[in-house]
């Protein structure tokens, strides 16, 4: 009985400061755990709250806050493992690893991903936006993490991928809140120019066309069969279309009934009948020569 009384406390004499020294290194590691999740928590929920103010799109803040969330929690529970005595150097070099695994196995995803968090950061465009990008045109539909949707005018739901849509050339024809209308169109080499100015600033004289700049009529080159005019009015962007294609119309019908014709394409056949006959040169309408 002496003798196990003995051991034992020749046995508590060799722990006790083990055991003393690792439960200490224990609840400073658990009280380190506890306070360090609470902040994590607590910054993440304040940068949430700072992208919000910001008018951060709800997608990219979200997305940002669980990343920060998850990065710095990795990074608690590897500090909180070293306090411990757990070796942290392969635990961290096997992350890295599989990082770059990753990484390197969704290269085509993290270019999109990249593309999204630029697209949402500087807002080259918005929702209901009208853009021309990669060979498409059509309204924004939504702004995804890695793709963007558009809906073109007869109604086709388009997916973009972010990464391609940050790197090319982005036409956003809704960001101006006014756009400029440009008609143009032929007249007959024997009308009156003055005339056809005159016809084409009336029909200028809609309540839709914006007075600054001042609508304009130039000559802007002398083709084969007419001489070519343009009107330029600005409009705003929502009257964009309605303006252009009613205008067209107008102009087409108030021309004619002022006398100032509007030629149709024109070319100049040489037909030979025979060996060393030469005709006279005909005249042909593009009807004719189909």
């Amino acid at each position: 009985m002496e003798l196990n009384l003995d051991y034992l406390v020749s046995l508590s004499e060799a722990w006790l400061p083990i055991a003393l020294h690792y439960s200490g290194q224990l609840l400073l590691a658990l009280a380190t755990l506890a306070i360090g999740w609470w902040l994590v928590n607590r910054l993440t929920n304040k940068v949430s709250a700072l992208l919000k103010r910001r008018s951060v799109d709800q997608t990219l803040h979200g997305f940002i806050g669980s990343l920060a969330n998850i990065v710095l929690k990795v990074l608690l529970l590897v500090s909180v493992a070293s306090m411990v005595g757990v070796e942290t150097t392969s635990f961290i070099a096997a992350i890295g690893a599989a990082g770059l695994a990753i990484g390197l196995a969704l290269q085509g995803s993290l270019a999109n991903f990249a593309g999204g968090v630029l697209i949402l950061l500087f807002r080259p465009f918005r929702v209901g936006d009208w853009i021309e990008a990669q060979g498409v045109s059509g309204t924004v539909d939504s702004i995804q993490i890695f793709h963007t949707t558009l809906k073109t005018a007869d109604n086709k739901v388009v997916i973009v991928p972010n990464g391609s849509l940050s790197n090319g050339h982005i036409t956003n024809y809704s960001r101006e809140a006014k756009r400029r209308v440009d008609i143009v169109l032929g007249i007959d080499y024997g009308s009156d120019i003055k005339l056809a100015r005159q016809v084409l600033l009336e029909i200028a004289k809609d309540s839709r066309v914006l007075e600054e700049p001042a609508p304009v009529v130039f000559v802007t080159g002398l083709g084969d069969s007419a001489v070519n005019l343009s009107l330029r009015v600005w409009v705003a962007t929502a009257d964009y279309w309605p303006v252009t294609f009613d205008f067209i119309e107008q102009a087409k019908e108030r021309l004619t009934a002022a006398g100032v014709g509007i030629p149709f394409p024109q070319r100049v056949v040489h037909l030979q009948q025979a060996v060393g006959e030469h005709p006279a040169p005909r005249k042909l309408t593009a009807d004719q020569t189909a």
